[in-house]
């Protein structure tokens, strides 16, 4: 395992950070502190930012064609492919993440993003021939050529560090871009892994950096100077700033953040297959994710049938030490997240919600950043358990009348990201 970072990855090397400021790293399952990450200070985000410009300006990477790049990437996600056992580990260790889907669902998905990304290079329109039309003439045509966009600052989240990163990391290499990657404190020591694979697989200095540390390192690379576009993944509240520093600046930032994803169970849906299916996703990462579909919509008709069988479902969902294979659902990666998560399931008894299974701390887990798989019923969509991210093992299970009112219910939300309906129709 990945069990130590003390180097950054700068411009195709190792370096030792030139601030002496380390994070602890604390394991979520003892809350003992087991290793530490470079605190990167504006000069370690520099050297990464230089060494990123230098490599867009007058480096190979954005004047090969966009087929050689993409041969470059298949290597590194063979690459990724090898380092997948230690990467898991480590996330494992730091953050949490069940071993099974660590090793199956986090580091396996993301080298199949970057092959999907690399195989389907060429069925981008690089250059497109259009028509269009002047005052000046009766029509003419123009040709659009499509061109990299420069250096690339990109803050990936904790709960998926490897496969949200990847998501903006693979379009931007094989458009020519570079990056300087500044991963989440809780969620860094995987990325000496993943830094390993683009050393390994030769891609050229300075096109891909990692820069580990706190808040004060992501605030410094959004407003660098040198950064031409910002990519961030992570809560409503952060993201929003960032939004607001990337608008003065007048740079282009794109934005992935929290989500209340609804389900929808008509009265002729296979119950069974939807409770399998949407579990899957729900308590992904326990429960730590931003698609998770936390907002169960159950007609009036089926209504005590779905909960009674959501109850029954996530009662014999495996909770346990991240380190078991069989367990689905972890601890919490901080203790930030336990304090969220139990906050609002105070909140959600306090407006009224009734506790079906769960509201409290595991048996046997009160060490450790653990919280009770939980289910709430007659929960109504206005309250904040329904309209705000929890981002833990939190159900509400919403009652409707009819289609209509589903899906008034669905969209009745300031969140977003992801939706379903379960139906034989």
């Amino acid at each position: 395992m990945i069990s130590s970072q003390t180097r950054l990855f700068i411009d195709g090397q190792w370096v030792a950070p030139q601030s002496s400021q380390t994070i602890p790293v604390i394991s979520p399952v003892t809350e003992e502190e087991f290793a530490t990450i470079p605190d990167g200070g504006t000069a370690d985000v520099d050297a990464a930012v230089a060494a990123a410009r230098r490599a867009f300006d007058s480096g190979p990477w954005p004047r090969m064609s966009h087929r050689e790049r993409a041969d470059i990437l298949g290597r590194v996600a063979d690459e990724l492919d090898k380092r997948t056992d230690e990467m898991a580990d480590a996330m494992v260790a730091e953050m949490g993440s069940p071993i099974t889907q660590a090793k199956f669902g986090q580091v396996p998905v993301t080298s199949e993003l970057l092959r999907y990304y690399a195989e389907n290079v060429d069925s981008y329109e690089w250059e497109v021939r259009r028509p269009t039309y002047n005052a000046m003439n009766e029509g003419f045509d123009v040709m659009v050529q499509q061109a990299p966009y420069g250096v690339v600052g990109a803050i990936p989240p904790w709960n998926g560090p490897q496969i949200c990163g990847m998501m903006k990391y693979a379009p931007a290499l094989l458009a020519g871009c570079t990056i300087v990657v500044k991963p989440s404190p809780e969620a860094s020591l995987n990325y000496v892994g993943f830094a390993e694979a683009f050393e390994a697989a030769g891609i050229p200095s300075g096109v891909f950096n990692v820069v580990t540390g706190g808040v004060e390192t992501s605030k410094y690379l959004v407003s660098h100077p040198d950064v031409d576009k910002v990519a961030f993944t992570g809560s409503v509240e952060v993201g929003r700033s960032i939004g607001e520093a990337c608008a003065t600046l007048m740079r282009p930032v794109t934005l992935e953040l929290g989500g209340k994803s609804a389900a929808i169970i008509r009265d002729d849906a296979d119950l069974d297959n939807a409770i399998e299916r949407l579990l899957g996703q729900m308590f992904f990462v326990s429960g730590q994710a931003c698609n998770a579909p936390s907002r169960i919509l159950a007609s009036a008709n089926r209504y005590e049938e779905v909960v009674d069988a959501f109850v029954a479902a996530v009662d014999k969902l495996p909770l346990g030490l991240p380190t078991d294979p069989e367990t689905v659902v972890g601890p919490m990666a901080n203790e930030a997240q336990k304090k969220r998560v139990q906050r609002y399931v105070e909140i959600g008894k306090e407006e009224g919600a009734k506790v079906a299974l769960g509201g409290g701390v595991p048996e046997g887990f009160d060490k450790g950043w653990f919280v009770d798989k939980t289910v709430f019923r007659d929960v109504d969509n206005s309250m904040r358990i329904a309209q705000e991210e929890i981002f833990g093992p939190v159900l509400c299970i919403i009652k409707y009348e009819d289609d209509d009112d589903a899906l008034r219910i669905a969209n009745d939300s300031s969140l977003g990201l992801a939706g379903s309906v379960w139906t034989a129709d």
